[in-house]
């Protein structure tokens, strides 16, 4: 609708969700790093059996690799899922956590033998039970094709461009890098994100929330406030941001929560989309300036003629039909003019 037009071109923040948003969405297993006795592929059958219980993206690529080497999943119940951090299950009697090491720390998990890990560049999900750490399972996900140049020319409109994850920060780091964004924030919870963007919106500097609230700053240089914001996102996570955003924007293939709560949809799953929407906002925009200046002009020149004013000096009046002609003549004019958009923006994304 025309609210969420005049949205985009308001918008001067872009606050862009890492996994399925910036990557493909589709990791896989790289590695599997017993920390015990426990062998590799104990490890990865143990993980896939607490993993069965949701359909996130880092479970359904541990599941997809316990499936390649033909591993069967144990009987499991109890299964507990909280939201961005980790699951758990219990499995012959024990229970089992899988998630991120923070949170796995908070249930009293012991991590000695796990740092050498640590700065690999890529996401870790750790396995423990019985008081300890058991192993480590390494994933990686690629960078969709068209987010750097995405986000490049969002960078090149003036659009300030934040990344906030809720994975480690070396993994968010370098992400970032090799797309150019200089302000992150990693290990977010969920409804940090939504406050995160609440924070850009009014005038608080969201940097300073700290690794308390789970975000660790990377770039402190802050930019003015207030801020019209922007989430894009594709997950169950994201929801709370994308409704706390003026904008909320999500990928044809995010799970339903996302699609509603999402103002804009990109039908075609591609972020360059994100682009179109905004210069078709900056160009409808444009065409409505035009329209309002044509009519506007039109009115203050034909209007005094067909009143009269030029009869005394040159004796010239505007019959009926003729003025009646050059009001149809201004209509179509702008009516012209506007669909002059649909031949610019051939396909659109979907906006409701």
């Amino acid at each position: 609708g025309g609210d969420v037009l005049e949205k985009v071109h308001q918008l001067d923040t872009i606050v862009f969700d890492k996994t399925g948003t910036l990557t493909v969405g589709h990791p896989s297993v790289t590695d599997c790093i017993p920390l015990t006795q426990i062998s590799p592929q104990r490890l990865l059958q143990l993980a896939a059996t607490v993993e069965s219980g949701t359909n996130h993206p880092l479970s359904i690529a541990i599941l997809d690799a316990a499936q390649a080497q033909e591993l069967e999943l144990l009987k499991a119940d109890n299964f507990q899922t909280e939201a961005g951090r980790g699951v758990s299950a219990t499995v012959a009697g024990k229970s089992l956590l899988l998630g991120n090491e923070q949170w796995l720390k908070e249930q009293g998990i012991d991590f000695n033998g796990s740092k050498t890990w640590t700065d690999t560049g890529k996401t870790l999900v750790y396995l423990g039970f019985e008081g300890e750490v058991q192993g480590i399972i390494a994933l990686k996900d690629n960078l969709r094709p068209d987010a750097q140049e995405t986000v490049t020319r969002l960078q090149e409109k003036g659009l300030e461009v934040i990344l906030v994850s809720g994975d480690r920060l070396n993994v968010v780091q370098t992400i970032a890098q090799q797309l150019g964004i200089t302000k992150v924030f990693a290990e977010v919870r969920p409804q940090d994100k939504a406050t995160i963007i609440e924070r850009l919106q009014q005038k608080s500097e969201p940097w300073g929330l700290g690794v308390a609230n789970g975000e660790k700053e990377v770039n402190s240089s802050s930019p003015s406030f207030p801020r019209k914001v922007a989430m894009i996102g594709d997950g169950i996570n994201d929801a709370p941001a994308l409704a706390q955003a003026d904008l909320g924007i999500s990928l044809q293939g995010a799970t339903e929560v996302a699609l509603e709560t999402a103002d804009i949809v990109l039908m075609g799953n591609h972020l360059l989309d994100v682009i179109q929407a905004i210069d078709l906002s900056l160009s409808t925009f444009t065409k409505i300036r035009q329209n309002l200046l044509w009519a506007l002009g039109y009115n203050i020149l034909v209007l005094p003629i067909a009143a009269g004013i030029l009869l005394p000096s040159f004796g010239l009046i505007l019959s009926p039909a003729l003025a009646g002609a050059l009001m149809a003549c201004s209509s179509i004019t702008v009516v012209t003019n506007s669909l002059l958009l649909r031949r610019q923006f051939s396909s659109r994304p979907e906006i409701r």
